[in-house]
Parts: structure tokens; C-alpha cells; sequence
């Protein structure tokens, strides 16, 4: 029996300050990010995803983003502590809008560790929480698809464990863009496929709330 499991990211967040926002309340999305959910409800439309179930993170902008695709389908959204946003001791810290400030000598120590990361949740604890939240709506959503809205860095995490990788990484590697998905394609029990899209990839030039990594958009220019 197939089940396909589209783990998303939600899409640009309104930001203004640059702070590194990790798991602070609030901060929900900007207009383009509206546009990228509806994008994603529309790319699932579009191709007759069976969508049976919407989980997000707790997080607003997760929230929000997951919205578009709950209403397409007139499904309730249900919230999933395994999808939240990964910590950091840099919450709250404006690193988008100044980079130099992460080589203030009271951050030195947490750099002891990069592969860890040490200067916050582990990406072996992230990925270990986002296979839960995976199983959870592979067993709900048996014989359908599911649509879960999380954040980059526990995405990514999933995703390298799932292609053997080593789970430290520069996040110049990351392929995980706003508003992404990375579908988990399930016979039965047994993971047989993961595949990547960019529903927003149109979008992605207008964004301003970016981090680093490698999109279909950013190769297609």
C-alpha cells in the first residue's frame, strides 16, 4: 500500500530585524510567504495529492504556512511538537541583519563543535524527532498523503539521514528552500523513494528572508 509523506518548509517569514527567530513566539509570514503556501496547496491540487492529513510545528509561521493546504483539502490542522524549529542560543540575536556579530568573543565557545552542532539541538536529536513525526502520519495517513510543515534545519536533518549521510554539513549544502517539499514515498511500512520540488520556485527571487543553501531556482539562472 503507498503513502506519501510531503514534509514542507514553511515559507518567508516576516523579518525585518534579522534576528535569528529558532523557536521565539511569533514572527509570521510576509505577503510573498503567503504566496508560497498557496503555491504548495496549489501544486498539491494540481497533481491530485490525496492529502488526508495537515500536521505542522507549533510555530506560527509553520502554522500559517500550512493553512492554504488544510483549507484546499477542508482538513483541520493538526500541531506536532517533532516538527519544531531546532534551538539555538542565538535566538533572539539579529545574525541575519549583522553576520560579524557571531564573532564576538562570547559566542567562541560555542563553536568548539560545528558537526554537532554545539550551539544548540543536536542534528542526530533533530532527525531522530522528525522520523517520529513521520511515523506518526505514516500510520494516520495509511494508503494517502500527508502534508507536514516544518523548518529547515530538521528537514535537513531527515533528509541526510534517510540518504546515509554524515549529518554534519555546511548549510551551503542544504537543499531545503522556502516553502520546499521533500516527499517520502512509502510502500507499506518500507521507505522505497524521497524526492525533492520547489512548488515556489518562481517566487524564490522575491524573497529576502533567505538563508544559505542550493535551490532549482538559484540553478536554473
Amino acid at each position: 500500500m503507498k503513502t506519501v509523506i510531503h514534509v514542507m518548509r514553511h515559507g518567508e517569514v516576516d523579518n525585518p530585524d534579522g534576528i535569528l527567530y529558532g523557536r521565539l513566539p511569533g514572527y509570521g509570514l510576509t505577503d510573498l510567504g503567503h504566496q508560497m503556501a498557496e503555491a504548495v496547496a496549489d501544486y498539491l491540487v494540481d497533481t491530485d495529492a490525496d492529502i488526508t492529513h495537515v500536521v505542522a510545528s507549533p510555530l506560527l509561521r509553520a502554522q500559517l504556512s500550512a493553512a492554504p493546504t488544510a483549507s484546499a483539502y477542508d482538513l483541520e490542522i493538526e500541531h506536532d511538537h517533532h516538527l519544531i524549529e531546532a534551538e539555538s542560543v542565538f535566538e533572539g540575536v539579529a545574525v541575519n541583519a549583522n553576520r560579524w556579530i557571531l564573532a564576538r568573543p562570547q559566542y567562541w565557545r560555542y563553536y568548539v563543535n560545528p558537526l554537532r552542532p554545539s550551539w544548540g539541538e543536536s542534528y542526530a536529536h533533530a532527525a531522530q524527532r522528525m522520523t517520529r513525526a513521520v511515523a506518526r502520519a505514516l500510520r494516520e495517513a495509511r494508503g494517502h498523503e500527508a502534508l507536514l510543515v516544518s523548518h529547515q534545519m530538521p528537514i535537513v536533518s531527515l533528509q541526510r539521514l534517510i540518504r546515509h549521510q554524515p549529518l554534519g554539513h555546511s548549510p551551503l549544502s542544504r537543499q531545503c528552500s522556502l516553502a520546499s517539499l521533500t516527499s517520502l514515498i512509502f510502500d507499506d511500512d518500507v521507505l522505497v523513494g524521497m524526492t525533492y520540488t520547489e512548488p515556489a520556485a518562481h517566487l524564490l527571487s522575491q524573497a529576502s528572508d533567505m538563508v544559505p543553501g542550493v535551490s532549482e531556482a538559484q540553478l536554473k539562472r
